[in-house]
């Protein structure tokens, strides 16, 4: 049976903030950016590595901020810091500018992250629709995928037509400040923020959020999901791009097209593809709520999707290595999928595990879990990818993380 879901105006305005969230225009293209100024790999692995660093030691102080001060005006912010950081790219072209850029864009990740998912959560508790939660966040993360599918498209024409990669910075701006306003046109109850703004009631509510945060941590159900759902992410976010090096390779070996200089056959490559992958974890968002619905236990499709995404990176680090493009970006395609049918389940695992006054302040610690994870992964990656190459590097991190399987490895009882 087809899980259902409540549509209406503020269900429209989640997936409109999904779409506009995702029109990252150099998300396609931040990796071929990044070695276009001539960065090693591992430097692009320290860069990932700061922000994931940032991101996770902002996760919960932000939080419980905006549990505290209100969920709208801490996301407003966040974009304010995105917008710096895509200003400071535009600009830059050594190392240390784009550790500034990434330092911008961590933070404006670590105020995001969690709090929007903790003002879908409580709207659908506002509504008695919580028993809706994967399908509802599924939904809505479809839409962000799809967003991030037309924003591949818009990144490849920019680049063709630009002949940079650095213009893709400055039109990321627009969809950004376009969310910054849908943002504030969303219900003042899904801020749960103070009547009034004194020192005893801030520093009463603080203790509150804390004490639920911590009642929320001393469950050994929340810490086990916690550990499933983050260490498959922060891989993803640590292996992802590496498609990219992967597809200009793919591109520049293509027989047509010969006429282009390499940048704008790339740029066609790679927004072409990268549309159809976007479309096609859309496509797994939106399904995940049904994948979900098929087990009696959540743990079992957590266990089964991390599995095999770790496997499949194993053989896309080999094909990698060894030249046969087309099933390297299978494999990739694969992950990245994995992915998105995990993230809705395992995050609804997680805000069925927290309490309601805490809820951005758990989510973010999820995120922050991931982003710890990712810190890790990332500047590994880009070392055995300096000493050998790329594939092999993902396929040692791949290897590493299927024997570490009793850490993540979720019993029954554990749903």
């Amino acid at each position: 049976m087809v899980a259902q879901i409540n549509k209406n105006i503020q269900y429209y305005k989640f997936c409109a903030y999904g779409f506009f969230k995702n029109l990252r225009f150099f998300d396609a293209f931040i990796f071929l950016f990044f070695m276009e100024k001539g960065l090693l790999f591992v430097q692009i692995g320290v860069l990932y590595a700061i922000r994931e660093i940032i991101v996770a030691v902002m996760e919960i102080p932000s939080g419980v901020i905006a549990d505290s001060l209100g969920r709208r005006r801490i996301l407003v912010l966040s974009f304010f810091f995105y917008i710096l950081s895509f200003i400071t790219f535009y600009f830059s072209s050594q190392f240390y500018a784009f550790v500034l850029g990434m330092a911008l864009y961590a933070l404006g990740d670590a105020l995001r992250s969690g709090v929007h998912k903790a003002m879908i959560y409580q709207y659908l508790r506002i509504n008695n629709w919580s028993d809706q939660k994967v399908n509802y966040y599924g939904h809505t993360r479809s839409w962000s995928q799809l967003g991030s599918a037309v924003s591949a498209l818009f990144a490849g024409v920019i680049v063709f037509y630009s002949g940079n990669y650095q213009s893709i910075f400055l039109a990321s701006i627009i969809p950004y400040l376009i969310d910054m306003f849908l943002i504030m046109s969303y219900p003042k109850a899904l801020d749960i923020e103070l009547k009034s703004f004194s020192k005893q009631a801030l520093s009463s509510q603080f203790k509150k959020v804390i004490h639920a945060f911590s009642y929320s941590f001393k469950s050994i159900r929340f810490l086990k999901v916690l550990t499933s759902t983050s260490i498959y992410t922060g891989y993803f976010k640590a292996v992802k791009d590496y498609i990219q090096p992967l597809l200009m390779s793919f591109a520049l070996a293509m027989p047509f097209l010969a006429y282009l200089n390499d940048e704008k056959k790339t740029a066609i490559i790679v927004g072409v593809i990268y549309f159809f992958i976007f479309l096609l974890t859309s496509r797994a968002s939106r399904i995940s709520g049904n994948l979900a619905a098929r087990y009696k236990e959540l743990g079992r499709p957590l266990n089964l999707t991390i599995t095999i995404g770790f496997i499949i990176g194993v053989i896309a680090g080999l094909t990698f290595a060894s030249g046969y493009f087309i099933l390297a970006i299978a494999g990739f395609i694969a992950i990245i999928i994995i992915e998105n049918l995990r993230k809705p389940i395992g995050f609804g695992m997680v805000a069925e595990l927290s309490k309601e006054k805490a809820m951005a302040t758990t989510l973010s610690a999820t995120s922050q879990a991931k982003s710890i994870f990712a810190a890790i992964i990332s500047p590994l990656i880009g070392w055995v990818a300096d000493l050998y190459n790329p594939g092999i590097a993902i396929a040692v991190v791949s290897v590493i993380l299927i024997l570490m399987f009793p850490v993540y490895w979720l019993k029954q009882d554990i749903n």
